[in-house]
């Protein structure tokens, strides 16, 4: 299960691809960045997860209402007129969109109304052997991912666990009588899903016509309020009224005095172990459909994990358990003997949790950026000490960029071990190359670094700011295209340090 070639990519999220639209897209954006890692020799494409977002969660990804429907936000609609359900009128009157952020009540607007008319043009054909087929695949989450969005609609937007008790309470004659009366709008939610999923297809293979694969990531932990908790809440601490008993979340340590409270409910492992894990198999099992290789956020958890009571406003007085890590994976590994799977195991971690990601031989992640802290010279992060089996970053998605940390976190003792690990000092604007050039050379079998990185771009084009609810996920990749000096920069890092990728035929996109 480790990463088994030598090989390095870029983490490019698909809502910050250039798109006339609001947010990126699986258009023609996004087969743009497909040229651009081709022609830079980058195997990995990196992305945030997929799911749906809300505004009531800030737009994160890692809070969905749903761990296996997708983002219809990020549906192309120049795709949409290629293939019959949109005009070029319908885009032609389009908002003056912003072109560095995504301003998501605008785009949410905006696209639901294309939405509306794609679906009306769909209702009215008869050719929807595609869409059914697609519906009978994907039956085991689709259906009740559309009548739990449509239904959240029906009783203004209140908590699942706060609809009427037949209904909350999945009682088969209510259910079904609901769903024949908002039979419309649930067939629109599940042709949304469809339109992504063909959209995503057709990415993909252009992907791998190009020698490029997607990299996905997984949250360990649900959103509450998602359909995956209202159809499975015996898989979760809920109370008789289906309210959280415990939360998850990390405990209080040197950053923050009262820890950290997520809210997610935890999961009941041992009704989960009695069911063999099946819908953890079944999530693992869409993720690797989706994906050539997928991460899995905050890893720890399925080792050790800490829970709190969910009337406890912080995380103080939460405490440890045990997850049945030993069976859970015995039982992946049974489903899926090769599965690509990458720990994210940054933090602290227990004993128990490092002999476990060992034993596994799952590669863990490096962050170049957190190496310069002290003046250890066995920092796992600094990549001398990097071993082949690992993924190797300058920063993720929560990090600053590396010009915004260089120039307003790292001080004079940082910089100086930094330059140190270099074998020079380089100017500030170099800094984002050479640290780049450092992980490319390295042991890591994988290095990774966020488009911001490869372009050297500043703190106010970060994507995430960990601890702050607003303004987060926004960020956008503004230019219409991708600059070849770039890509052939990287090409020649890649084909210096042993990463370059053989390239492939093209197909149409």
């Amino acid at each position: 299960m480790s990463v088994e070639f030598r090989c390095s990519g870029i983490l490019m999220p698909i809502s910050s691809l250039p798109s006339p639209f609001g947010i990126g897209d699986l258009g023609p954006g996004a087969y743009a960045f497909v040229d651009f890692l081709a022609r830079a020799r980058q195997r990995l494409w990196q992305i945030l997860p997929l799911n749906p977002t809300t505004l009531i969660n800030g737009n994160s990804p890692y809070s969905s209402p749903s761990a296996f429907a997708c983002n219809p936000l990020l549906i192309s609609p120049e795709r949409l007129i290629l293939d019959g359900y949109l005009t070029d009128a319908d885009v032609a009157d389009r908002p003056d969109f912003p072109a560095e952020r995504v301003d998501y009540p605008e785009v949410i607007r905006y696209k639901e109304s294309l939405f509306e008319r794609a679906f009306r043009r769909f209702a009215s054909m008869k050719k929807r052997l595609a869409y059914e087929r697609f519906c009978e695949e994907q039956a085991h989450w689709v259906d009740d991912y559309a009548a739990f969005t449509v239904f959240k609609r029906h009783f203004q937007e209140r908590v699942w666990s706060q609809w009427p008790v037949e209904i909350r309470d999945r009682q088969e004659s209510a259910v079904v009588t609901l769903a024949r009366r908002c039979a419309a709008e649930i067939e629109r939610e599940k042709f949304l899903q469809f339109l992504f999923y063909r959209q995503w297809a057709a990415l993909k293979k252009y992907c791998r016509a190009n020698g490029v694969e997607m990299f996905g990531d997984i949250p360990i932990y649900v959103t509450y309020d998602s359909a995956d908790v209202w159809t499975y809440p015996g898989l979760f601490k809920l109370d008789e009224q289906k309210n959280p008993v415990c939360v998850a979340g990390v405990p209080p340590d040197y950053f923050s005095k009262t820890g950290q409270r997520w809210g997610n409910p935890v999961y009941d492992w041992e009704v989960l172990q009695k069911t063999g894990f099946l819908w953890w198999l079944e999530r693992i099992r869409h993720n690797l459909e989706l994906f050539e290789r997928v991460r899995i956020d905050h890893f720890r958890g399925f080792v050790d994990y800490w829970e709190i009571p969910a009337e406890e406003p912080t995380a103080i007085q939460g405490s440890w358990k045990l997850a049945p890590a030993k069976e859970f994976f015995a039982a992946v590994r049974r489903e899926f003997p090769q599965a690509p799977i990458i720990a994210e195991d940054l933090g602290w971690l227990s004993d128990l949790a490092i002999k476990t990601i060992k034993e596994l031989g799952f590669p863990g992640m490096k962050i170049l950026m957190f190496a310069f802290g002290d003046d250890k010279t066995d920092h796992p992060f600094l990549p001398q000490n990097y071993t082949e089996n690992c993924v190797a970053y300058t920063g993720t998605h929560d990090n600053n960029t590396v010009q915004g940390w260089f120039q307003n976190e790292a001080g004079p003792a940082e910089k100086k071990r930094l330059f140190a690990v270099l074998g020079k000092e380089v100017a500030a604007e170099q800094v984002h190359r050479e640290m780049i050039r450092a992980l490319m050379e390295s042991k890591a079998n994988a290095a990774i670094f966020p488009l911001q990185d490869v372009l050297g771009l500043g703190a106010d084009q970060r994507m995430n700011v960990p601890g702050i609810a607003q303004g987060n996920w926004a960020w956008r990749y503004a230019a219409a295209s991708f600059p070849d000096e770039y890509a052939d920069w990287l090409a020649v890092q890649a084909r210096e340090s042993g990463r370059s990728t053989q390239k492939k035929r093209k197909c149409a996109g």
